[in-house]
């Protein structure tokens, strides 16, 4: 359940009052309407997996595909040739598959993996994207 939602937009934030870009998110459809091919597959892709893992609020806006809990745990991001899926941990993850530097902040760290298409999702990826989930306030 979500700790807020803005009257004005309707979206849903962690925290009261927090400051966002106040516009309505699209719906899924909308969404996919527009942008590149390869970004549909990869969202099918990671729902699937997130249906076996718990409920997820799904946002689309303007800049990608946002995944919350009561907060975002994890963003899909189209890219020219991939989809950038990014995700919040509790600690640092060093493996091949994190396509950016991670980013501390506070006590979190922010990762990257790339994907190209679904069958980038591996076990690696849906085992860190399951542990964002369950590590995210319901």
């Amino acid at each position: 359940m979500p700790a807020w939602t803005c009257p004005k937009c309707r979206r849903q934030f962690g925290r009261a009052n927090q400051g966002h870009e106040c516009a309505p998110a699209m719906s899924v459809e909308e969404y996919f309407s527009t942008g590149p091919a390869h970004e549909r597959p990869v969202f099918d892709a990671v729902m699937a997996h997130l249906d076996g893992v718990g409920p997820v609020h799904v946002e689309p806006v303007s800049v990608g595909i946002f995944l919350k809990r009561a907060r975002t745990f994890a963003e899909l991001r189209p890219m020219q040739q991939w989809v950038a899926l990014s995700f919040s941990l509790p600690r640092r993850v060093q493996h091949p598959r994190i396509a950016r530097k991670a980013i501390a902040q506070g006590a979190r760290w922010y990762h990257v993996a790339n994907l190209r298409g679904p069958g980038d999702l591996d076990d690696d990826i849906r085992r860190w994207l399951t542990e964002a989930y369950l590590d995210s306030p319901p």
